[in-house]
């Protein structure tokens, strides 16, 4: 874990179907700045310092033992209501001023309860105050009006939105499934995530099959944004990354998904299944099996990248099941052979954050745990 003076965005890195690589060195690749991918759909280029200089001082910049990634989806959700209450056109370098009247003051206070340059959950709740109004926290902290990130005054007003307007400013190519023969792609298992007994599965699915709260499971390394209205379904997701600064220009990355199938328990998730596990036996033996022997498939999503992701060819799927009386996720991935560049990248640094966010290792690099989070959470209030 970096140490609280020092971002921890040298491992930063871009979490996303398949696979995440390392921003820093994406930002010198040629073709990555072909596919166009830099930023985030909310921000325009003259917003990218002071936004990720905003999330650095809610969550990277912090003590780790003093963090949160609630915090940090609260920052997003922060930058998020802006963009939406100011009409979904782009942030841009002149929102920084309400930005600075609302959190500058705190930001560059020295204490113990908040180092300089760092903004502490109390310093973010009081400041969001003041750049919405006092009706903001409550209604992030009320799941009928928060919904894709956003925090909305009133049920109604959640129902008027339109998650289309962030493809204002999207670059969403086709779709692009791997091509390759099957033993040339690449075929692996994530470990598993526990969810908790296995009731927690159907909470589990309940969440997932809802796109609007897939915001709320981010974690520190990404996090996944509907961008089209109705269910999960052909449901595409923006998928923001903050890569580490290189040089005084921070850089924001983002890559788009597409659901293309949704299988619950029956006999078609059976077979599917079946397959699956009878790909990876053949093509990758040592790999586990994605349901183990004995366990019992509950549902399985399936995400299929577009053009312009820097993974290339890519799918990835997340598959909830049951085994011995605990309910577990966990992803299952196969991709294209990587060009060279990006197979270096891969190979040297990209492999690491990739397990990470996908549920290997520490609880707050990974969009998995922070499901299960909110599964436990939604478990003990029901």
């Amino acid at each position: 874990m970096s140490s609280p003076t020092t971002p921890s965005f040298g491992k930063l890195a871009l979490a996303a179907t398949g696979g995440v690589l390392v921003a820093r060195g994406l930002r010198r690749l040629p073709t990555a700045r072909f596919a166009g991918m830099s930023g985030t759909s909310i921000a325009g280029p003259s917003a990218a310092g002071w936004v990720t200089d905003f999330l650095n001082a809610a969550y990277y910049r912090r003590d780790p033992a003093e963090r949160t990634t609630a915090d940090l989806r609260l920052a997003f959700g922060i930058l998020t209501t802006r963009w939406h209450r100011t009409g979904a056109g782009r942030l841009h370098a002149a929102d920084v001023t309400a930005f600075h009247r609302a959190f500058g003051r705190e930001r560059f206070v020295d204490d113990a309860d908040s180092p300089r340059g760092t903004l502490n959950t109390q310093q973010l709740h009081e400041g969001a105050a003041r750049l919405f109004g006092d009706w903001f926290l409550d209604a992030w902290h009320d799941p009928v009006r928060r919904a894709y990130g956003i925090a909305f005054p009133e049920p109604a007003d959640r129902d008027a939105y339109l998650p289309e307007l962030r493809l204002d400013h999207a670059k969403l190519g086709g779709i692009t499934p791997p091509q390759a023969a099957a033993a040339e792609q690449t075929w692996h298992t994530y470990p598993p995530v526990r969810l908790g007994d296995a009731s927690a599965a159907e909470i589990a699915v309940e969440l997932l099959l809802r796109p609007e709260t897939w915001p709320d499971y981010g974690s520190e390394l990404g996090r996944f944004t509907p961008v089209r209205s109705g269910g999960l379904e052909g449901q595409t997701f923006e998928i923001e990354v903050v890569g580490e600064p290189v040089g005084p220009v921070p850089l924001l990355l983002r890559a788009y998904v597409t659901v293309t199938e949704v299988l619950t328990a029956g006999d078609a998730l059976t077979l599917h299944l079946e397959r699956l596990n009878d790909t990876f036996a053949r093509y990758t033996p040592f790999d586990p099996r994605p349901l183990p022997e004995g366990a019992q498939g509950v549902a399985l999503i399936e995400l299929t990248t577009h053009a312009g992701h820097f993974l290339g060819r890519a799918r990835n799927r997340l598959l909830v099941f049951t085994s011995e009386g605990q309910a577990w996720v966990r992803a299952i991935g196969n991709w294209d052979p990587l060009d060279w560049h990006l197979d270096r990248l891969y190979a040297g640094m990209g492999r690491h954050s990739q397990h990470a966010f996908w549920g290997m290792g520490q609880s707050e690099e990974s969009v998995l745990h922070q499901l299960a989070g909110a599964v436990a959470d939604q478990d003990a209030h029901a």
